[in-house]
């Protein structure tokens, strides 16, 4: 497959959007899917399915991503892309590269301490950029890819999470 110009592929959708604000409003959903082992579930996000499973440290498999892995990913992949996207708009010449680590205590999610916190304590994004960039270049390629990167502005931001449970 032929590589493609960003930019030139955005510009009508960023035109359609200006116009148009609420056609830039989309609404992605995921479902969850108990499997036989109650270990594991299926997550479909319409387009693809994937496993995830307990964390090992929680009595699961640890064959596959647990729910933590999962949110790390879509940091990674989500600041990937972003930062991917920005340098092709500044036409920086470079690779990227992103990982992401994050602190819990498994004691929090299992029950064991009440006073041990659910959830991540701290989670760290990295990017290695290699190549010759500039200065200039190199602070604004950071702030546009921390400011577009939709899950690193979620994950600062804490939106608002309505809970809805319905027992049949």
């Amino acid at each position: 497959m032929a590589e493609t110009d960003l930019q030139e592929e955005q510009a009508p959708l960023k035109e359609r959007y200006d116009e148009n604000p609420e056609e830039a409003r989309i609404t992605l959903s995921a479902t969850g899917e108990e499997q036989a082992d109650v270990r594991s579930c299926n997550v479909d996000i319409g387009r693809a399915v994937y496993e995830a499973e307990l964390h090992e440290g929680a009595a699961g498999p640890g064959t596959g991503a647990c729910s933590g892995d999962l949110l790390l990913g879509a940091l990674a992949a989500c600041a990937q892309l972003t930062a991917q996207a920005v340098a092709d708009a500044f036409d920086v010449d470079a690779s990227i590269e992103t990982r992401v680590d994050g602190d819990l205590d498994l004691r929090g999610t299992m029950g064991i301490d009440e006073d041990a916190p659910v959830g991540f304590e701290e989670i760290r994004l990295d990017v290695v950029v290699e190549g010759d960039v500039e200065e200039e270049t190199a602070a604004a390629l950071q702030e546009y890819t921390e400011r577009y990167c939709v899950v690193y502005q979620t994950l600062t931001s804490s939106p608002g999470l309505e809970t809805n449970w319905t027992f049949e």
